[in-house]
Formats: C-alpha cells, sequence, structure tokens
C-alpha cells in the first residue's frame, strides 16, 4: 500500500480539526498538519512561500488540503487586504509550490462566490458573482489556483459549515438559546447546513479515489432550510425549552457584508462522479450535538 503524504493546512480549524480526526487512524496518510500556532502540530504560515516550500520538500509531499480560510465576513468588509491575502494570496502560494513537486491539491471554498439569487440550487456551471469582500477574495483564490495548476485540481465549494470546534452557528445558537428568553433568527436566508466531519470525510473520497477527478465540485448535506427552521431543530434535539424562536426578515439585523438569500448548493457532480449518498442535514446535526454533549460532559 502506497502512503500518500499530506499537508493539511488551517489545522486549528473546523474542517482542520476533523481532518485531524478522520486521518487520525488512517493507515494510507502520512498526514502533516499545520497551521500558524498549535501546540501539537506544525507551525507554517502559508503566505510565506520559502516556509511552505520547505514544508512540501523536508516531508516530500504528494498532497495539500488547503482548509485556511478568512471567514469573518463582516470583518472582510473593513479589511479585504487582510481577506485577500488569505483567502487569494496564500491559495496562490501553495498552488506554485504544489506545481513545483508535482504535488496534487484539494482547496475548500464557498458559496459566497455566487450572488445568492437564485431560486434554484447552484450548479458548478452557474455564473459567479460575489456580493462581499468575503465572496470576491474566495473567488480569487479559487482563479488562482486555476491559472496556477490548470484545472488539475480539486475546488470545494461548501456552505453553512459547522462542528464541535470554533465559533460557528450551532454553538452560538446553543449558548443563546440556554441564556436568552427569546431570540430572533432570519427565516429569509436559506440554505443548507455542512458539518465539517462530513466535509473532511467527502476530501478523503476525494483523495482515495482509484482516479484523480480534479473540477470544481459543491458539498454540503442534504436538504434545504432557513437559519430559522436550523435554530428550532438544533434547540429540539439539545432539549432547549426555555427559549421561544422567533423568525425575522434579514433586514431586522443590519450587516457590513451583504449574505445569500439562497445558499443552496447543488451536490449532482460530486456525488455521480465519486459515487458517494450524502448524510441529510438533520441526521449530522443529530450525531454533531452528541460529541458536543460527549465534549461538555468531560470538562
Amino acid at each position: 500500500m502506497e502512503v500518500i503524504n499530506i499537508l493539511i493546512t488551517g489545522a486549528n480549524g473546523q474542517l482542520g480539526h476533523e481532518m485531524r480526526n478522520v486521518l487520525a487512524d488512517d493507515q494510507r496518510f502520512n498526514a502533516i498538519f499545520t497551521d500558524v500556532a498549535g501546540d501539537d502540530i506544525d507551525m507554517l504560515d502559508i503566505t510565506d512561500e520559502a516556509a511552505v516550500e520547505q514544508m512540501v520538500a523536508d516531508n516530500a509531499i504528494t498532497m495539500i488540503v488547503n482548509c485556511v480560510a478568512y471567514t469573518a465576513v463582516d470583518a472582510a468588509e473593513d479589511d479585504e487586504p487582510q481577506a485577500a491575502r488569505l483567502n487569494a494570496e496564500a491559495v496562490g502560494v501553495l498552488a506554485r509550490v504544489a506545481k513545483r513537486h508535482g504535488a496534487r491539491m484539494v482547496h475548500v471554498s464557498t458559496d459566497y462566490v455566487f450572488d445568492g439569487n437564485s431560486c434554484i440550487p447552484y450548479t458548478e456551471e452557474m455564473p459567479t458573482c460575489p456580493q462581499s469582500a468575503y465572496g470576491r477574495t474566495k473567488l480569487d483564490g479559487e482563479n488562482l489556483l486555476i491559472d496556477t495548476l490548470g484545472y488539475d485540481a480539486v475546488i470545494l465549494r461548501t456552505a453553512w459549515l459547522y462542528s464541535p470546534y470554533g465559533k460557528n452557528f450551532v454553538k452560538t445558537m446553543l449558548t443563546l438559546g440556554r441564556s436568552k428568553p427569546a431570540l430572533k433568527v432570519v427565516f429569509d436566508q436559506v440554505g443548507s447546513p455542512t458539518c465539517a466531519r462530513d466535509l473532511a470525510r467527502a476530501i478523503v473520497t476525494v483523495i482515495t479515489a482509484d482516479e484523480w477527478h480534479p473540477g470544481i465540485y459543491h458539498f454540503s448535506n442534504e436538504g434545504v432550510i432557513s437559519w430559522y427552521d436550523f435554530t428550532i431543530a438544533i434547540h429540539r434535539l439539545a432539549g432547549i425549552t426555555t427559549c421561544d424562536v422567533q423568525p425575522c426578515h434579514s433586514d431586522e439585523f443590519p450587516a457590513k457584508a451583504h449574505r445569500p438569500a439562497y445558499s443552496v448548493l447543488d451536490k449532482t457532480r460530486f456525488k455521480s462522479t465519486f459515487g458517494v449518498s450524502v448524510p441529510y442535514w438533520l441526521d449530522s446535526l443529530q450525531e454533531t450535538l452528541k460529541q458536543l454533549s460527549s465534549f461538555n460532559s468531560k470538562l
């Protein structure tokens, strides 16, 4: 069995943590987990091309999975250069190093590359039209990757990512539900939640397939809901009964960055190419809440 020397960037983020979990006991990989800080992983600034070059060369890396992203969408409106540094320029660094070493690359992108005005699920061929600094910089990252490696890389677009790690909507709604008597949550933004562990497993599917299938793919969990419906489900599964959750319009919560009204991604290409099914959002949410409950019980 040939072992794959794989570099995982952003290993302290939501997806990076789940990549660590998914690959922990997988003998097919010699995994190098990196981030800008962390006691149990290697430090690597992916905007530093010389450092990335040395990391890839020293470890004979043949696969790079980029989980780094500047995801603070409102902050990006005030500091687009910094968002561009991580979401675009760093992707170019990784792509150039990958090309020099003949390594393959998987990069994670976002539904924010679209305008959010569709009424049917977004396919990979539909025109991009980002409406925020975050979306623009993520699309720039996609284009830099394609410009450098052609279409011999994999871009996985996802949406509404959550996990037991870091900051995300699920954990925020749990905290608010337990601490507030009432909440308003928007009902006019709809999409498909994505469990980070399911996305990590999808990435493993991509890189262990019998053939390399480069290109752009969409991945999220199955199903379509609003943020309001998602909150209701989170509270119900978590047994939160003391918070009155009411639906509201997006304009009741003005934000610097434009939020897509419609974030549903069509996963047909991914499912047909790799011959897999995708978990339903409610099942994955239930598993994540069990994980969180287990974590809390150990504190």
